[in-house]
């Protein structure tokens, strides 16, 4: 796949045509951009998830030893 858009990245330096070539950079710096974007999303929701969870245990344990008392 690298090899892919390597090929295409030359192929329009060489022909001179910079302005589709700064089009293209763009679009590849778009995508890292979105990437990363979707991947600290993802990060986001596992980590209200754990959080969540963490919580419904503390919250059992406190009615358990309130139960006990």
């Amino acid at each position: 796949m690298i090899k892919f858009f390597r090929k295409i990245r030359q192929q329009l330096l060489n022909e001179g045509k910079t302005s589709k070539y700064f089009k293209y950079a763009i679009g590849e710096i778009v995508l890292v951009v979105i990437g990363i974007l979707i991947a600290l999303q993802i990060n986001t929701w596992n980590q209200q998830s754990l959080n969540n969870i963490e919580s419904s245990s503390i919250v059992l344990s406190i009615a358990n030893d309130l139960e006990k008392d």
